[in-house]
């Protein structure tokens, strides 16, 4: 029978190397939602229902624009984050690596997408 302390149990399996990292980088992201979310829903609360002139003009103002990217930017980048967490708790081996390089994929093509889309709108 072995009597193995925690400490003796861990030793060797490694480290998770990027746990805090991450970890700060969802509490930063959601704080940035936080307040992002609600500012979005004002601004483009506004806009809504305006005939097709008047949201061009509206998002020629930079700031409805801004916080429209901004809470694009975040929001998938929040995104990626959480399905990454996700991916890396629930999948294995190559399947893990591919998964993870698809919803990057996705995630940032999504928000280059919106992104683009509120620039043409602004500019």
């Amino acid at each position: 029978m072995a009597y193995l302390t925690d400490r003796k149990r861990a030793m060797g399996l490694g480290s998770a190397k990027s746990g805090t990292e991450h970890f700060w980088s969802m509490k930063v992201s959601s704080v940035a939602l936080l307040i992002l979310v609600p500012l979005f829903v004002f601004t483009f609360g506004a806009a809504l229902g305006g005939t097709y002139e008047e949201i061009l003009a509206y998002y020629r103002r930079p700031t409805p624009a801004i916080i429209a990217a901004l809470t694009l930017a975040v929001g998938f980048k929040h995104f990626n984050d959480g399905c990454q967490t996700l991916i890396e708790d629930y999948v294995h081996g190559t399947a893990q690596k591919i998964t993870i390089i698809l919803m990057t994929c996705l995630s940032y093509g999504a928000a280059a997408v919106g992104i683009f889309a509120i620039a043409k709108l602004a500019l």
